[in-house]
């Protein structure tokens, strides 16, 4: 594993973690590990009766994501590169805006021993954006089982995600501010991103690119 540099990209529904890691993936040759979302079977029943749903839900992610995790410790050696659409850290996060006090205390019993068994990113890069401009894009993907997201869900996630950054120092942080960006469509702003991507970080760095359209 000393060869092996792993990258975890992370921020809020809609933000466009997936797109970025697939285009990573065909950039930079790495091998891509992406979050099974849609295997979860008590996720479209999570959006429609959050306080029913919440707690299967989160375990469900928390035991699936452990399990793809440990699968990280055995790619093959010709994979330098690992990118992954997710931190194992999001679950809680998750955890923490979604659950009831027991329900929290229950999840935290499981999830404290199921961390000491993470592979650490060796760079996070942290995907930001406006709550508005993340509804925009849920709504325009158009997923059917997040047509009950409220804004105000977002809205939510976006604060528990910002103050967690805020203090993060567990690796080197590239925060990217994708307000005014789309590397999905326009191929200057995409190479923009991989510019800065690819420049050593040490510490928290910030990039706030504009669109060229």
């Amino acid at each position: 594993m000393k060869n092996l540099y792993y990258v975890a990209i992370e921020g809020v529904i809609g933000v466009g973690k997936t797109s970025l890691a697939q285009l990573l993936e065909e950039r930079l040759s790495a091998k891509l590990v992406m979050e099974k979302f849609d295997e979860n079977p008590f996720l479209s029943d999570f959006y429609f009766d959050p306080e029913r749903y919440a707690f299967q839900t989160q375990l469900f992610f928390l035991l699936s994501r452990y399990r793809q995790q440990q699968e990280l410790r055995q790619i093959d050696v010709f994979h330098k590169l690992v990118i992954s659409d997710y931190m194992f850290v999001k679950d809680r996060l998750f955890a923490s805006l979604n659950l009831d006090e027991k329900e929290m205390s229950l999840y935290d019993s499981v999830a404290k021993i199921l961390e000491k068994n993470i592979l650490n990113p060796d760079l996070v890069i942290y995907l930001q954006a406006d709550t508005s401009r993340l509804m925009d894009r849920i709504l325009h993907r158009a997923r059917d089982f997040e047509r009950n997201i409220s804004p105000e869900y977002i809205e939510g996630l976006n604060q528990v995600y910002n103050e967690y950054f805020f203090r993060f120092q567990d690796c080197p942080l590239l925060i990217i501010n994708t307000n005014d960006i789309d590397f999905v469509h326009n191929e200057n702003d995409l190479e923009e991103v991989i510019r800065y991507i690819r420049q050593p970080v040490s510490g928290t760095k910030f990039f706030n690119p504009a669109s060229d359209l």
